[in-house]
């Protein structure tokens, strides 16, 4: 889901609402079985609290609504003692993706095979879904592999 995204992203500078609904599915379903049901309610709440956050960023124009009900999907995901460390890993992730992006578009051989990106010529605007999708792969994988 999170490819989706950020292809998505990349592409039409769009999120589509099913690849949120898909996520957010994705948690509903394997969390109430696999979490205890306290912490399932929480991580639920996690999602409302961003999910109000983000209206109110995206009503300021702060930031797009499809990246505001992403972030939502994704909060549910984050361990609650792992706020900090998840924010420092998505800033890291948005500094990478952003020069990434700058400089794949640079480069004609890139824009050739990609025409009609919408990103590519959006000015500032950088397609944000990129980073939040990057950082939710990088922080799940993370949590995989210093498993005990």
């Amino acid at each position: 889901m999170c490819i989706w995204v950020a292809w998505s992203d990349l592409r039409e500078m769009r999120i589509p609402n099913v690849s949120v609904l898909a996520l957010a599915g994705v948690f509903l379903a394997v969390g109430l079985i696999a979490l205890p049901f306290e912490v399932y309610y929480m991580r639920l709440l996690q999602l409302a609290i961003v999910l109000l956050a983000g209206f109110l960023l995206t009503s300021l124009g702060l930031v797009g609504a499809g990246d505001s009900k992403f972030a939502a999907a994704m909060a549910p995901f984050i361990a609650p003692g792992d706020y900090l460390m998840f924010l420092t890993l998505f800033a890291a992730v948005l500094i990478g993706s952003w020069i990434t992006h700058r400089g794949a578009k640079a480069v004609p051989a890139v824009r050739r095979a990609t025409p009609g990106w919408v990103s590519w010529d959006r000015g500032k605007l950088f397609p944000m879904g990129v980073a939040l999708a990057g950082a939710l792969v990088v922080y799940l994988a993370l949590g995989i592999v210093t498993a005990p």
